[in-house]
């Protein structure tokens, strides 16, 4: 098991012109609580997603775990979210790479393929455009 030092380093909701980006390591229940989470995010939180998921879910929890049959996943390609993922990479220097997977592609993977891939999620990555365009 590895010790994380600052767990509040990957607790951030950030946004540059066109996407928001939420650290991993945010429970549904503080995003809620994030003055910089958009409204409209919430407010699909609350409405859609929360209704299955406990709101102490991590993002990192629900994203590893997440299938293509999912709600969850469905409402996730609407808002053309992606997930930035650190995977491990064994070549001549073993190292973390880090990639960024749509929905559906992560989706494909099982949570066994994904820890033999050495995967860990990192962000959840979601459109402004697709935010604006969702219908509550």
């Amino acid at each position: 098991m590895y010790n994380i030092v600052n767990e509040d380093d990957f607790k951030y909701v950030m946004q540059d012109v066109s996407r928001y980006y939420f650290g991993a390591r945010l429970s549904y229940d503080e995003i809620l609580r994030q003055e910089m989470a958009p409204f409209k995010f919430k407010t699909i939180l609350e409405r859609y997603l929360l209704k299955d998921i406990g709101g102490d879910t991590t993002l990192e929890s629900h994203l590893y775990h997440l299938t293509e049959e999912s709600f969850e996943a469905r409402v996730y390609k609407q808002l053309k979210a992606r997930v930035r993922v650190s995977q491990y990479k064994k070549n001549r220097t073993d190292l973390y790479q880090e990639k960024l997977y749509t929905i559906n592609e992560l989706a494909t993977y099982t949570p066994e393929e994904k820890e033999q891939m050495g995967m860990i999620v990192r962000e959840l990555v979601i459109s402004k455009l697709a935010l604006f365009a969702f219908s509550v």
